[in-house]
């Protein structure tokens, strides 16, 4: 079992426990439960759906990194598929408080890096903030996404976010979580470059029509990707390396341990990430950072 999730472990009931092992006792547990784990879970320890799923905020805000503010969050989305992602916020001390992640674009973005196609619940140990409840406004589930909270009863996003401005109000285009390929091409053969590129392809940008993706590698050599994810309001949009980073920290790995690192983006694009991309990076103790573009 992951470290992390010692401390909180005997908070779990036995049966849960039992039911969860064979999972999280894994020291390679991706921090998400395909559909037949949670069955075989829910099987075994008599919880349903969103029990289960509010039992394991513990273990998902186990995943958190709050230097910063020291306050862990955690939150469970449940895909359409029936998988359950697991998020956690994430703060990175040198750089502005901009590049803090939040739980519920955690668990989201983990869901999308993972090849989900819509999200049909999230849930959370606290109530969402403003910008999370418009990050989620993005998603193809639309005000129709189911919200839960400890203690109170379910609602949907649109209770959360009455009058919602969203991308409807800009744009008849993809929305968070749709299948999209760019189709954009360069002349390599650097399988970091590679798996930045293919992440720019799938990366959500359908205001400023600036994809771009990221591709980290880390002492391991294992590698780690993520696309940018635009969203309506501009503000909550969630730059490439956050996702990546998302990925890297559910997957178990240290953020502190990349060894390289590669931006793909447009050369033409109305915006850049790469700024803050590098100095974000530099924070993180990594040296060598890469830009190329399409």
């Amino acid at each position: 079992m992951q470290a992390r999730f010692n401390t909180i472990w005997s908070e779990i009931t036995p049966k849960l426990q039992q039911a969860l092992l064979p999972y999280i006792g894994n020291d390679d547990f991706p921090a998400m439960l395909t559909t037949e784990q949670v069955e075989s879970i829910k099987r075994n320890s008599g919880f349903d759906d969103h029990a289960l799923a509010f039992a394991l905020l513990p273990l998902a805000a186990a995943c958190s990194i709050p230097p910063i503010s020291h306050f862990y969050v955690g939150a469970i989305a449940r895909g359409e598929s029936g998988n359950l992602y697991f998020g956690a916020n994430m703060e990175f001390p040198g750089v502005p408080l901009q590049q803090t992640v939040h739980a519920e674009q955690s668990a989201i973005t983990h869901a999308w890096l993972h090849g989900e196609k819509k999200l049909a619940s999230i849930t959370i140990n606290y109530s969402p903030c403003g910008h999370c409840r418009q990050f989620m406004n993005e998603l193809n589930s639309g005000t129709q996404l189911e919200v839960h909270l400890p203690d109170r009863p379910p609602l949907t996003l649109a209770d959360y976010l009455p009058e919602a401005f969203g991308p409807r109000d800009l744009a008849d285009a993809p929305l968070l979580l749709d299948t999209v390929n760019h189709n954009y091409q360069l002349a390599t053969h650097d399988n970091l470059v590679q798996a930045a590129l293919d992440a720019a392809n799938r990366s959500h940008a359908p205001y400023s029509q600036s994809h771009a993706g990221i591709a980290l590698q880390d002492e391991q050599g294992r590698i780690y990707t993520g696309r940018y994810a635009e969203n309506a309001a501009f503000n909550p949009s969630l730059p490439p390396l956050q996702a990546a980073l998302i990925f890297m920290n559910m997957s178990g790995s240290d953020c502190q341990s990349i060894k390289r690192a590669v931006l793909v983006e447009s050369k033409n694009s109305q915006l850049s990430q790469w700024s803050a991309t590098e100095s974000t990076l530099t924070a993180l103790g990594c040296t060598k950072v890469e830009r190329h573009t399409f």
